[in-house]
């Protein structure tokens, strides 16, 4: 059975593309799976089984948006299987997942941006750095792990744009602002480590998507925002603040880089005030 997971985990990251984080929770799930189902051979695996496996998760309070990651590396196992023949017949397609509620995204109004942005001390290299991470976060609207991830031959100081590796191994040209610029500028031509790698840590190595977590965290403490902010948080507030101002959802997805539009629709909802405005502007009988 390790045979087929080692297929399948192959498959994922050569034919799907799929990033080693999202390759590393298959595995595990998979081996929880058969951990459960006391290693029965794949070929004997029926639908039976598979429920059997799905009430033991539920019996250990898993959330429902895991339950589903968990279902979800099911079917996409059982259906490799099936395809390169090594199974006959599928028993995952009738698993029925939970429903799920959709998460609205959290987000920091244009004002206390603008205080977190500025709150990061630039007269010494660490705060210029922090300075740099935010302004490049909320400018671009880029991942933690596509930040950590830039090179700076990835920085086009010229046409304003960075090239960045999104999910699945995908990538994909984003914009990024002037004041991000000055402050990745500023931050490399004051530290002390000479590097391809734009951000790095106090070793001259390269900064981890923790340490990113880290940061933010202690410069929202250091403003009035009294909340929980992670570094999604940026993200999510640079999609808001485009659509407020007018920007087509269409054109946030692709900075965002997203592949499906329906996740990027989740901004929509903080949008609502602006489409009065609009809707009381236009129709006649508002």
């Amino acid at each position: 059975m390790n045979r087929y997971v080692d297929k399948f985990l192959s498959y994922l990251d050569i034919e799907k593309n799929y990033s080693p984080h999202t390759i590393l929770n298959y595995k595990l799930d998979l081996e929880e799976f058969f951990k459960i189902t006391e290693n029965i051979p794949v070929e004997k695996i029926e639908y039976f089984q598979l429920r059997k496996y799905l009430v033991q998760l539920r019996s250990k309070e898993y959330k429902p948006r895991s339950l589903a990651r968990k279902l979800s590396s099911l079917r996409s196992f059982f259906k490799f299987l099936q395809r390169e023949k090594f199974i006959k017949n599928n028993p995952a397609p009738l698993l029925t997942t939970p429903k799920l509620d959709k998460k609205l995204p959290n987000f920091l109004s244009e004002a206390e941006m603008v205080n977190l942005l500025e709150v990061a001390p630039t007269d010494k290299e660490a705060g210029r750095r922090d300075r740099a991470i935010l302004e490049t976060l909320y400018s671009s609207g880029l991942r933690v792990s596509e930040l950590v991830g830039l090179n700076v031959e990835h920085v086009d100081f010229i046409s304003n744009m960075v090239k960045v590796m999104g999910k699945g191994k995908k990538e994909r040209l984003v914009p990024i602002g002037d004041q991000a610029l000055k402050a990745i500028k500023d931050y490399l031509e004051h530290r002390k480590h000479k590097s391809p790698i734009v951000f790095l840590n106090k070793n001259g190595s390269r900064l981890s998507a923790k340490s990113v977590c880290d940061i933010t965290h202690k410069y929202i403490k250091l403003t009035s925002v009294n909340r929980n902010i992670s570094p999604h948080v940026l993200r999510h507030s640079f999609a808001t603040h485009l659509l407020n101002r007018g920007a087509d959802l269409r054109s946030v997805q692709e900075l965002l880089g997203h592949v499906n539009l329906s996740t990027t629709q989740i901004y929509t909802h903080i949008t609502t005030e602006r489409l009065k405005n609009v809707y009381d502007k236009a129709h006649p009988r508002a």
